[in-house]
C-alpha cells in the first residue's frame, strides 16, 4: 500500500496537468503528499516567492482530496490526507531522488515536461534520471489537455498492462491491485500481449520446415496466440480471485506500435509497465516498446522499476 506520494513541480501550469490525478489518489488511498520545488542558481533570490505558490497549491490540493474522500460512498474509514510544501536548491534530479529516500516515499507523481519544455522533464535529463534510479513508482501523466476531464473517468478506472510473460513484467501486477482497489473505483484491467511477428519471420530460415513462409508466419501465429491466451487468462483469474475485474487481448504485430494504436484508441486512464533498471528508459520489458510507449502515447504512464535481481 502506498503513503507516501512525491509531486516535483517547477512553477509551470504544464507541470500543474497532474493535480486532477493526484486529488484523486490521494483522496482514496489516504497520501501523504509533498509538493517539491527544486530551486536552480537564478531562483535562489526568490525562494519566498516560491515558498507561497507552493504552500497555495498545497492548501488547494488538499481541500480537492478532502472533496473527493467525502464523496466516496464505501465502507471502512479513509485515512487522512495531508499535504504539505517543500522548497528545496541544488540539482533537480539529484534533489528529488534524495526527497526519496530520505523521506520513505513510496511513489511519485509527476509531469512529463514543465517550465524549460519536454527536454527538461521526462523526455530529457531530469525524469530521466528519476525513472533510471528512482527505487519507487513513477506515474507519469503527459503534460497536455485530456479529452475529457478525470472527474468524468476516474470512478469507472481503466488500467492496461501490456505483458511479455516474463517475471519482471509480471512485477507491476501488485501495483495494479493496489491501483484497482483504490475506494469509490471501478476498475477493469486490461492484459495485454503482442505476437511479434518479426521474430516469426526472422525464425523462418531456421526452422525445419516445408511450408511456404506465408504459412509459417500463419501456424506459428495462431500457436502463440494459443499460449498467450491461455497465459493471460491465468493471470486475469488471479485477479479475479483478488475481486478485480480483468479481461485479456492478444495482438499481432510489432509490440509498441500495437500497444500505442491500442491504448490510444481505448479510453484507459493509465498504462502500467515495468523497467529495467539499470538503464533507464533505453530498455524494457518489451526492449525498446516502453520507451515508444512513453513517447508516443497520450496516456499516463506508471512505471514500475524492477532491478535484475528482483526477477
Amino acid at each position: 500500500m502506498y503513503k507516501k506520494m512525491l509531486i516535483p513541480l517547477d512553477r509551470s501550469e504544464l507541470a500543474e496537468v497532474v493535480f486532477p490525478y493526484a486529488k484523486e489518489v490521494a483522496g482514496r488511498l489516504g497520501l501523504e503528499v509533498t509538493l517539491l520545488h527544486v530551486a536552480d542558481e537564478e531562483e535562489k533570490n526568490r525562494i519566498s516567492k516560491y515558498k507561497n505558490y507552493l504552500d497555495g497549491k498545497a492548501e488547494t490540493l488538499l481541500n480537492q482530496a478532502h472533496y473527493i474522500q467525502r464523496s466516496i460512498k464505501s465502507p471502512g474509514k479513509s485515512a487522512p490526507v495531508t499535504v504539505k510544501s517543500v522548497l528545496t536548491a541544488g540539482n533537480a534530479a539529484g534533489e528529488i531522488l534524495n526527497f526519496i529516500e530520505k523521506n520513505k516515499i513510496d511513489l511519485v507523481m509527476m509531469a512529463t515536461h514543465g517550465r524549460s519544455g519536454i527536454n527538461r522533464w521526462a523526455l530529457g535529463s531530469v525524469a530521466d534520471k528519476v525513472l533510471r534510479r528512482s527505487s519507487v513508482p513513477v506515474w507519469l501523466i503527459r503534460a497536455v489537455k485530456p479529452e475529457t476531464t478525470v472527474s468524468e473517468t476516474w470512478p469507472k478506472m481503466k488500467i492496461l498492462v501490456p505483458l511479455d510473460g516474463s517475471k519482471m513484467a509480471e512485477s507491476v501486477l501488485p501495483h495494479v491491485e493496489i491501483l484497482a482497489k483504490q475506494k469509490g473505483v471501478k476498475a477493469e484491467i486490461t492484459l495485454l500481449r503482442v505476437i511479434n511477428t518479426s521474430r516469426i519471420t526472422g525464425d523462418y530460415p531456421k526452422a525445419r520446415t516445408k511450408l511456404s513462409l506465408s504459412a509459417h508466419v500463419k501456424e506459428r501465429t495462431e500457436h502463440f496466440r494459443g499460449e498467450y491466451e491461455k497465459y493471460l487468462a491465468g493471470i486475469a483469474q488471479n485477479l479475479s480471485s483478488a475481486g478485480i475485474k480483468a479481461v485479456s487481448g492478444v495482438l499481432v504485430g510489432a509490440p509498441a506500435d500495437e500497444i500505442i494504436e491500442h491504448a490510444n484508441k481505448n479510453p484507459y486512464n493509465l498504462i502500467v509497465m515495468a523497467t529495467h533498471g539499470r538503464s533507464g528508459v533505453s530498455r524494457w520489458a518489451y526492449g525498446s516498446a516502453a520507451e515508444k510507449v512513453l513517447r508516443r502515447s497520450s496516456r499516463p504512464l506508471f512505471l514500475v522499476r524492477v532491478l535484475q535481481a528482483d526477477w
